[in-house]
């Protein structure tokens, strides 16, 4: 064989712990979609039947209304489900190989969206998602091949708190001065790199955990996860109040694993050995896959004006 597949055959094997994680990631990818359709069922009924304009964001009332109403609760708890199986993938299997798998949700809710709201895909909403998911396959599976696993110091961490904490910073004042102009796409991407970080924290934390280090920065790991997953949740909601629920799924499997791959190649230097022509993709593919976000946000059928 020659020596350098070899090595790469080396580089990308999986044992079989490590194959665990790759179901776990399928039914990950199941709960979400269900829990978005639920979710966004919930959200809609919510603002239906308040006073509200699009784009205001939901306040304070409309958020506990959704605790009343069953089927934003069952979207709630098949979400946590999802996380947990997402968790769970994630201690077995590396991230660069089980994070692609969400955009399966992507399919799933779009084919599952069009018959409980009976709304046929149109052409341009097909390609766009066709788009989104071959994108972001080929974004990762690239990355799969060129990219090392490098450790985590925390040096590292603290360049992704900083970064985070700008992001946090970023997205919260926008929101809160320009809340009125917001429509789905500001909330589905937003939401999106929120989760590429909270992807990268929680592989960290475990990790450290595992290797018993949960001192003080772990922790701010954890409190910064938090954050970043508390401010998520609530753009996917008005993401839902604004737009249908395979636009912002779409966004979260697609921004959410860029991001993550995205700050392992430049902070974590994992794409230090890949070869120039990787580069070259990793740009191409990635235009592709945000690209069809937007292009789902213009043309779906059920995108508001």
């Amino acid at each position: 064989m020659d020596p350098d597949l070899a090595d790469l055959t080396e580089q990308i094997a999986l044992d079989p712990t490590q194959f665990i994680g790759i179901p776990l990631a399928l039914i990950g990818a199941v709960f979400l979609s269900l829990g978005a359709q639920f979710q966004h069922r919930g959200v809609t009924k919510v603002e239906s039947n308040t006073v509200t304009s699009v784009g205001k964001g939901l306040n304070g009332r409309q958020l506990a209304l959704l605790l009343a109403r069953p089927s934003w609760v069952l979207g709630t708890v098949m979400l946590g489900l999802a996380i947990a199986f997402q968790l769970s993938s994630l201690y077995f299997a590396p991230l660069i190989v089980v994070q692609p798998l969400g955009a399966i949700a992507l399919v799933i809710t779009a084919i599952l969206n069009s018959r409980v709201a009976k709304v046929k895909l149109n052409r341009r909403s097909i390609i766009a998602i066709s788009m989104c998911v071959g994108g972001v396959f080929l974004f990762v599976g690239v990355a799969a091949f060129t990219a090392v696993d490098t450790p985590v110091t925390n040096a590292d961490l603290y360049t992704i708190l900083g970064i985070l904490a700008v992001t946090l910073a970023l997205l919260g004042t926008a929101f809160a001065f320009l809340r009125h102009r917001m429509r789905a796409i500001f909330y589905v991407l937003g939401a999106g790199f929120l989760y590429g970080f909270v992807a990268t924290l929680a592989k960290v934390i475990l990790g450290r955990i595992e290797q018993g280090e949960f001192d003080w920065l772990t922790l701010l790991c954890v409190i910064a996860l938090l954050a970043a997953t508390a401010l998520g949740a609530y753009f996917v909601q008005n993401a839902y109040a604004t737009g249908p629920p395979d636009l912002v799924i779409a966004g979260l499997t697609v921004v959410d694993p860029m991001v993550a791959v995205g700050i392992g190649i430049v902070v974590l230097g994992e794409a230090s050995q890949a070869p120039p022509w990787a580069s070259v993709i990793f740009v191409v593919t990635g235009i592709i896959a945000v690209w069809g976000v937007f292009e789902l946000a213009r043309h779906h059928p059920q995108t508001r004006p």
